[in-house]
Parts: structure tokens; sequence; C-alpha cells
């Protein structure tokens, strides 16, 4: 990006802010910040920002290396996208991405998504279906219990709804393990839902009347969203915002500490001494270990103890595998979002988008675009194959699944060796131990997708909390 600077050697700059990390949630931290007024210095390692998001065509096809799309869940997304003048870039789902697909028996059946659906599927069996009416009158449990997603799913819903429906939903989404996860921390919304309602369905039907006052949505009744040009433009845009404000956004810098100065301000290191930064306050928006490495560099036992909390939060690794194909290739018609493959199907793929059906101008009604994702916490050894074969895996299962045939027109691998954060038993002390360096440095801020939820409406809604926490801050600094 032109609006990117490229790190200079041996200087020292002042600022009000230094936000380490051009992901969203950095950006979005950063862009708020700069939109207050404040000095602000974006460092990001990569040469270029946006973090695993990354857009483009092939043969006119637009394809995605991390996230197709978004969750229209909170207003502030679109004031966001007004704010940075991309509004009408804006690309909504089709209506026919409402339609996502379950593997049960290898054939794609649609997910039921309203009542009568639900009671005339043949995902689910009849007694499963009855179960279902046992669900309101189940105790709650304990809100001290940590409690595992799988645990809390047999219990309320039954094994079955575990296997073919929260399952391959968690895989989806976390590329994780419902046997690992933290319902707590990883799904904090159905852990509310049970605690003040005393059950999912009576607090899905209640708490609906309180998202509309909020103007929030549930993740299943939200809108996916994306661009014209793919997701990338969102960050390249938060980015071009920052530097619009008066603020720097630095690529390839590596930094490798932080410092506390006598005076209350902060020091950040970047790889070889080359560069030194100074601020009031900075804001680590990196994934969990690059967090850690940075704590460890304060050399306190606080920080020794945090560190070592982030070094314990597993991440899940992805491949990707991106294909533009001729749209007679695939037998299946490609009337929906996607499909997710159960863990007992026996799939060497988590699940397959369909990418050019989910929104307009991704490809011409002659071509379609596929993007399949491999490995995650069922399979972790996967993602590591050499492209040919994952581009193998692929091809096998989606022969079988969608009746893929032939040879695509090209193929794009993305590896994500940590991609998506675990939110497993004991998370939320994990955070509180982290957090705890707050109290004894004071100007220190974390805004990452290690806490308060992975999808993008959560590190949009971060950023923005964050920001305010920071600004707050050095605004009484600068005045005492």
């Amino acid at each position: 990006m032109d609006e990117t600077k490229t790190a200079a050697t041996n200087h020292k700059s002042i600022d009000d802010v230094i936000v380490i990390g051009a992901g969203v949630s950095g950006l979005v931290a950063a862009y708020r910040l700069a939109k207050k007024g404040l000095r602000v210095r974006v460092l990001e390692a990569a040469p270029r920002v946006g973090g695993v998001i990354a857009s483009g065509r092939s043969d006119g096809m637009l394809w995605e290396l991390g996230p197709n799309s978004g969750m229209d869940t909170t207003p502030l997304i679109n004031e966001l996208l007004d704010a940075l003048g991309i509004r009408e870039q804006r690309a909504d789902a089709r209506k026919i991405a409402d339609r996502r697909f379950i593997v049960r028996g290898g054939q794609l059946i649609p997910l039921p998504m309203s009542g009568p659906a639900f009671f005339s599927t043949p995902l689910f069996s009849t007694g499963t279906k009855m179960g279902l009416l046992r669900e309101p009158f189940i105790a709650r449990s304990s809100p001290e219990t940590d409690e595992t997603v799988a645990a809390f799913v047999r219990r309320r819903l039954g094994a079955e709804f575990l296997d073919y429906a929260i399952e391959p939903f968690v895989a989806g989404i976390f590329a994780g393990d419902p046997e690992q996860l933290s319902v707590q921390a990883a799904f904090p919304k159905l852990f509310e839902l049970e605690q003040r309602y005393g059950g999912l369905i009576r607090g899905l039907i209640l708490g609906a009347r309180e998202r509309k006052r909020q103007r929030e949505k549930s993740k299943n009744n939200a809108k996916s969203f994306s661009f014209n040009d793919g997701m990338q433009t969102l960050t390249d845009a938060l980015a071009r915002g920052v530097v619009a404000e008066n603020g720097v956004v630095e690529t390839g810098v590596r930094v490798t500490a932080i410092a506390r100065d006598t005076q209350g301000g902060w020091t950040v290191q970047s790889e070889s001494g080359e560069a030194t930064y100074c601020a009031d306050s900075v804001v680590l928006a990196t994934p969990a270990d690059a967090t850690a490495t940075l704590l460890a560099s304060l050399k306190t036992p606080v920080a020794d103890d945090a560190a070592q909390a982030l070094r314990d939060i597993p991440y899940a690794p992805v491949s990707i595998v991106i294909s533009g194909w001729k749209r007679e290739a695939v037998t299946h018609p490609l009337d929906g979002f996607g499909f997710l493959v159960p863990r007992k199907e026996n799939a060497h793929i988590l699940g397959t988008l369909f990418s050019s059906s989910m929104f307009d101008h991704r490809a011409d009604e002659a071509h379609a675009v596929l993007t399949t994702f491999i490995g995650g916490m069922r399979q972790p050894d996967l993602p590591k194959h050499e492209d040919g074969a994952l581009q193998e895996i692929a091809a096998r299962d989606l022969a079988s699944l969608i009746g893929l045939q032939g040879t695509p027109l090209w193929t794009k691998i993305s590896r994500h060796p940590r991609a998506i954060p675990q939110y497993t038993l004991g998370h939320l002390k994990r955070v509180q131990r982290v957090d705890a360096v707050r109290a004894q440095v004071p100007g220190l801020f974390f805004c990452a997708n290690w806490r308060g939820g992975i999808s993008l409406g959560d590190c949009v809604k971060n950023g923005h909390l964050t920001a305010d926490e920071v600004g707050t801050f050095v605004t009484s600094c600068q005045a005492s």
C-alpha cells in the first residue's frame, strides 16, 4: 500500500499510542484512536496489513486466502463502513446463501433453519426431534462450571444433535473440537441463555427482544457480507483511514521488546535494534504467542505468568484449497453457502464454501470458485502436506460429495499453521492472568482475537472498546 511506510533505521518517534499488529482488531482500534485526534503509529511485522485477510482475482474470479465473509451482528460494522467511505462497496450475500448443508451418509442435507424444517429434516432421527421438547425442562448448570461445548450440548440437546449440528459447526467456525472448547468462553451467549432464562429455546425467544432493543443480531439471523472486491477492501480502507487522520502505518517492522520508562511512558524496540519508538501507551494486537514474547520482555513475575498463560492457548492449524472451475465440472447445483462435514463422516476435509454462489460478481455463470478447509483440531497433521497432496485430498472428497470432475483452471493454497485460537477449558482464567498485567503496568492494552471472540464482528467491537479505554487513559495522562 502507498500509505504505509517501510521502517527507517535508528529513529525515535514520540506518539500517543503505538498499536502493534495490523490485523482487523489492531486496525479498528488504531483508526478509532486516530479519529479521536491522537497520534497513532501502527507497527506490523508482515509486508502488508490485514493479517490473514487477503483477496484477489484469477481469470476474473474472486478468491479469498482468509475469511470469505463477515456476519453483520452489530451496528458498529455499518457505522465503520460509513466512516471509511466504503459502505457502497459492501456486498450482501445472496438469498441462496441462507441455505447451508451438512453431510450425512455421504449426502448434502440442508440444515433446517425453522421449526417445521427441523421436524421434517432427514438430518436428525425422530428420537432427537422429540427429545428437543425436553430441553426447556432441563436444569441449568452451576454458573461456576467450566463445561465443554460437547458436554453442554449432550446434556441439553442429545448426542445426535452434537454429532450432526454442533460438531461440524464448531469445526467450521473455530476449526475446533467441541470436546475441548469451553462453552462459557467460546459461546458465551449460549451459556448466558441457559443461565439467564433456564434453557436455550426459552432464551432464544426472550433474548430476541433484548437483541432488538440493542440493535444487535444473533449469528443465526445476521446477514453475511463481503465487498465487491473482497474482504481486503476493509483492511486496506482502515489503514488508509489511519493515515488520513495523520496516523502512521509501518509494515515490515518486527517488534521484539517493550518497556515502560521511569516517567510512565513506553518504549518499543524493533528487531536487531534498527528502530526505537516511544509512546504514552501500547496496544498489543498480536496473536497469543507473539504477545507472550513481548510480555516476557517486561521481565516481571506477573508479566511472565501472563506470558505463560498466553503460550497455553492452542491454535488450530488450517490449510485452505481455493480453486476455480468450469461450472460444468460440478454436478451439484451449488445452491447454498457451502457444506460442513461432521467428524462421524470420516472425510478428510472440514467443509467447502461455494464461494461464487455466496455473492454476486465473484464468478460468471460459466465458472465456480470453491474454497475447501483441511485440518483443524480434528486432523492437525493434514495441513502440513505438500500442495499437491492437499489438492488431491480436496479433489477426492469433493468428487464424492458434489460430483466434482476434471482439472481446475487454477488453484491457490493458503496455509495457516496457527489459524484460530482455541478457547479451551480454563481459557477465561488464562485471560484473567493476562489482564493482571494491566493493573501493574498502566498504559498497556490488549486487542486480539484470543480474547473476546474470533468473528469479524467481535474484532470490530473489541477494537472500538479498546480504543475508548486507551483514549481515556491517554487523555488522563496528558491532563495530569
